[in-house]
C-alpha cells in the first residue's frame, strides 16, 4: 500500500512514463497488479482486469510497429497528444479518490504537465530523427522510448522515489534543452530582423 509521499512518487513517474508511451505503462501497471507484485491504488483496480491488459498490450504493439515508421510516427504520435496527456491525468485522478476535489486537482494537473512534457520531447525526438535518411536511428529511438517507459512504471512500482527521481532529473534536462533551443531560435530571427540587441558590441581600441 503506498503512503501519500510513495504515490506522489508513483504518480510523478507515471505520468512521465505514460508521456513517452501510454499502453505500456498501463500493461505494466495491469499486469503487476494481476500477479500480485503491485498494489494499485483502489482508484486503478479497473487496470488488472483482463480485457483492460489485452488491449493495452495489442495496442502497444500496435504503436511498437507504428512509432518505427518515418513520418507516420509523426502523425501518430500528433494525434497521441490528445490521448497521452489526458490519459495520464485520468489515471492520477483515479489513484487520489481520498483526496478532497481541490488535491485531486492539483495532482491531476501536475500529472498532465508532466506526461506533456515527455510527450512533447518524444515529438520532438521523432521530428529530428525522421529528417535522417536511414530508418535505423528512428527504430533504436523508439525501442529505447519503450523500454523507458516500461522500466519507469515497473521502477516506480519497486521504488517510487527512486523512479520518481529519475523521471524529475528527465524533466529538467528537457526543460534546460528546449530552453537551449528557443534561445538559440530567438538569436537567429534576431540576425534576421537586423536587430542591433543581439549584436556583440565593438571592442574599444
Amino acid at each position: 500500500m503506498f503512503n501519500p509521499g510513495r504515490l506522489t512518487a508513483l504518480l510523478v513517474a507515471v505520468s512521465f512514463a505514460a508521456g513517452l508511451n501510454l499502453y505500456v505503462t498501463v500493461a505494466v501497471l495491469g499486469l503487476l497488479s494481476r500477479f500480485h507484485l503491485l498494489q494499485l491504488p483502489s482508484g486503478l483496480s479497473a487496470l488488472d482486469q483482463t480485457w483492460v491488459i489485452s488491449v493495452a498490450i495489442g495496442l502497444a504493439m500496435v504503436e511498437a510497429v507504428a512509432d518505427k515508421i518515418p513520418y507516420f510516427d509523426l502523425v501518430w504520435n500528433s494525434i497521441h497528444t490528445f490521448i497521452r496527456v489526458p490519459a495520464a491525468a485520468i489515471l492520477a485522478y483515479q489513484a487520489t479518490n481520498h483526496l478532497s476535489l481541490g488535491e485531486r486537482t492539483l495532482v491531476t494537473v501536475v500529472a498532465a504537465a508532466i506526461a506533456g512534457v515527455a510527450h512533447t520531447a518524444k515529438t520532438s525526438a521523432r521530428v529530428a530523427v525522421s529528417a535522417t535518411p536511414e530508418p535505423l536511428s528512428n527504430a533504436v529511438l523508439s525501442t529505447g522510448e519503450d523500454v523507458a517507459a516500461a522500466g519507469i512504471t515497473w521502477l516506480a512500482t519497486v521504488h517510487p522515489y527512486l523512479g520518481a527521481s529519475i523521471a524529475v532529473a528527465a524533466l529538467v534536462v528537457i526543460i534546460l534543452l528546449v530552453r537551449r533551443l528557443m534561445q538559440g531560435v530567438r538569436r537567429v530571427f534576431a540576425r534576421l530582423r537586423g536587430d542591433p540587441m543581439d549584436s556583440t558590441p565593438p571592442t574599444a581600441g
